[in-house]
């Protein structure tokens, strides 16, 4: 087989579409910003990059490092952005069902895309979603997208939750501190783990079995970390900010009215 050969799957050729005509049509009721329309439209993007080039290829026939990047798009870029790109109105009007306004909460969303996470790389369930490219391995794929967009969700959007910029930045760092040492202990466990990937049918750009595995760990916990950095120094920023302002105005407060004459 080619490993550079196109994939024509449905996973993407008919949600991506579907996705996107969705959004579009509801921009017509609740506007958005050309930002919002680029990030939600660069999500599909990368949705389609991952899932029908020869990235698709390799991930599932030759290269864990690639299959780990793919997985770290759907599991966290790709919602991220997805929920960047709703206006404020459309996001409130999707989680007015209580089941989403429970499993957007990051108390609940949090965990569920933890455990997610982790289970989905356990080693025998790895290898048999692979062994499954057209139903076991979609399901993995979409899971990690809803489950990234609910932990997403309450850290962008805030309806229905409203946390605070320091309770979104500590959001932020409990994933990334969580989320992180799956890499970390792929890349540092001394023989491969995955049969799947030894199994390969060819060696793709000289690397080895364990070196794949090594790379593949380092890069999904760099690939995560650009991501959750940026995301927490953004809200860590604005928590200061906010610190700031409050404080400011105590002050400008305590100067018009002294303590002793405060109403």
């Amino acid at each position: 087989m080619n490993p550079y050969a196109w994939s024509w799957n449905l996973e993407a050729l008919v949600l991506v579409p579907l996705l996107t005509g969705a959004y579009l049509l509801a921009l017509r009721r609740h506007p958005a910003p050309r930002w919002r329309i680029a990030s939600f439209l660069t999500a599909m993007v990368l949705v389609l990059a991952v899932s029908i080039t020869p990235l698709e290829t390799i991930a599932v026939k030759y290269l864990l490092t690639i299959h780990l990047l793919q997985n770290v798009v759907l599991a966290e870029w790709a919602p991220l952005l997805v929920v960047l790109g709703l206006p404020p109105a459309l996001a409130a009007t999707l989680v007015q069902p209580s089941v989403f306004r429970m499993l957007t909460h990051p108390v609940l969303a949090l965990p569920l895309w933890l455990a997610n996470y982790m289970l989905w790389h356990l080693p025998w369930l790895y290898d048999t979603a692979l062994e499954h490219p057209h139903s076991l391995l979609h399901l993995e794929h979409a899971l990690y997208f809803l489950t990234g967009v609910a932990m997403w969700w309450s850290v962008v959007q805030d309806e229905p939750h409203r946390l605070g910029a320091g309770a979104r930045a500590g959001v932020v760092l409990a994933a990334f501190v969580l989320g992180s040492p799956i890499g970390l202990v792929i890349a540092l466990v001394p023989e491969p783990i995955y049969d799947f990937y030894v199994d390969a049918p060819g060696r793709l750009w000289g690397l080895t079995a364990l070196e794949d595995q090594q790379l593949a760990g380092v890069g999904m916990a760099m690939e995560q970390a650009v991501v959750f950095f940026a995301v927490f120094a953004y809200w860590v920023f604005r928590f200061i900010a906010e610190q700031e302002q409050a404080s400011a105005e105590e002050d400008a407060l305590e100067a018009q009215y002294p303590p002793r004459t405060r109403p």
